[in-house]
């Protein structure tokens, strides 16, 4: 029963905003958004199938947003966390984005598989762990954000974005999220509930954790280190983060 009520609040919070349009007119004030760049340089995250470091690439797409957000001056405050991959906790980033007033937090990140998917290939004289099987986005929030509803709704704002722009979801997270606190809640779009999760939980304002595609598989680690693809995901990211902003005002 409760995933009945969940599932049936986000399919009606998506439809309210569907109906909704973005709107340069009359938003006037500032909207200050903290970009988080997911791990640091001693504990990289995922390595991609070519064993290149998560970091690196969270790095690049956080960093070529906050720089099409200040083509805007009303994101003209917004900031990155941990541009210089310092070894800082999870609550350290929550509480950074908190003293310096963000609107909203969005931690960028690359995904990676389940242990059971992977397979293995030679690259480069060495033998690397891949996966294939599974490509696409992910979007996850926590009912235990400060402002869970608001969180939920920028989840919904980003997935309809990244679907108009031409991405898709992946799903491989479906089955070790099963329950209360770790569910898919919006397959359409890719969104999952991930209610411990440190960087959202801890947050006191909307947050979201975005997972911009699976570095494990071979193609798509190349797509998306591909200039003409960044620059797509990064204008989906900005238009997402505009029309949340303009639907705040």
């Amino acid at each position: 029963m409760r995933q009945l009520v969940d599932h049936l609040m986000v399919w009606g919070m998506a439809f309210f905003l569907l109906g909704t349009t973005i709107s340069d007119t009359g938003w006037a004030r500032e909207f200050r958004l903290a970009i988080d760049i997911g791990h640091t340089l001693k504990s990289p995250g995922a390595i991609s199938a070519r064993g290149v470091p998560e970091y690196f690439f969270n790095k690049n797409i956080a960093t070529h947003l906050y720089k099409r957000l200040k083509q805007d001056k009303r994101f003209k405050g917004s900031f990155l966390i941990n541009e210089s991959g310092d070894n800082i906790s999870l609550a350290t980033r929550t509480a950074i984005a908190q003293r310096r007033g963000a609107d909203l937090l969005l931690a960028i990140h690359h995904d990676s598989v389940y242990p059971e998917d992977l397979s293995y290939w030679l690259h480069q004289g060495k033998i690397m762990p891949y996966c294939d099987k599974f490509a696409g986005y992910s979007i996850f929030y926590s009912e235990k954000n400060g402002r869970p509803v608001d969180s939920l709704k920028f989840a919904i704002i980003l997935g309809t974005a990244m679907l108009r722009a031409g991405f898709c979801p992946t799903l491989h997270h479906v089955k070790h999220f099963t329950g209360d606190d770790k569910a898919l809640m919006d397959k359409t779009r890719g969104i999952y509930k991930y209610n411990q999760l440190i960087v959202l939980k801890n947050s006191t304002m909307p947050a979201v954790l975005f997972e911009c595609g699976i570095i494990k598989n071979k193609q798509e680690e190349l797509q998306l280190s591909l200039p003409k693809y960044q620059a797509k995901l990064v204008e989906a990211l900005f238009q997402a983060v505009k029309k949340y902003a303009e639907s705040t005002k």
